[in-house]
């Protein structure tokens, strides 16, 4: 919710999974969210980054590994490390 200067005035406002899509409810403990950080040629951070948000559902299911690699290698932050096999 907003308030008339357009502010975002709400106490919670839940996460989606990067991963599945599925929302991110606040009694979910088993959630993280990692940003990883934008770094130049000299491998010094420049300030910007992307933020991941986990589900507890994928972590327990072990695909948290594998989902932030494919969506690290969609993004262009890794490169050759994640491929769709069936």
């Amino acid at each position: 919710m907003e308030n008339d200067k357009g502010q975002v005035v709400d106490l919670y406002i839940p996460r989606k999974c990067s991963a599945t899509g599925r929302l991110i409810t606040a009694k979910d403990h088993a959630s993280v969210q990692i940003n990883i950080g934008d770094v130049d040629a000299s491998g010094r951070l420049t300030g910007g980054y992307q933020t991941y948000a986990l589900s507890g559902f994928v972590r327990s299911m072990g695909e948290a590994d594998d989902s932030l690699n494919r969506l690290a290698t969609q993004d262009g932050y890794l490169k050759n490390v994640w491929q769709y096999s069936q």
